[in-house]
């Protein structure tokens, strides 16, 4: 049988970290020009890009200069499943 198990708050955290570090570089920004373009400091962005913690507030800022702020708008879309139907979270 196969079973889905979504992936942890720390696997999501190395993944985000990770797509925003490659977002930044295709677009051919520093770490200093983001900090300096997004309103976050140079020391958050850099401990996002190495450890992967940062406020959410801070993520938002970044996605706004980097061009994905889109992709948290759906982010908490309700969906026809319900919370009673996700039983693979307990």
């Amino acid at each position: 049988m196969l079973s889905f198990s979504p992936p942890t708050p720390s696997e999501m955290m190395e993944s985000l970290k990770t797509k925003f570090r490659q977002r930044r570089k295709a677009l051919g920004c520093t770490q200093t020009e983001l900090a300096s373009s997004s309103g976050v400091s140079l020391g958050s962005i850099k401990r996002f890009e190495q450890v992967g913690q940062i406020s959410l507030e801070s993520l938002l800022k970044l996605a706004l200069v980097l061009k994905c702020i889109g992709d948290f708008e759906s982010l908490c879309d309700l969906e026809e499943e319900r919370c009673e139907d996700m039983e693979y979270l307990l």
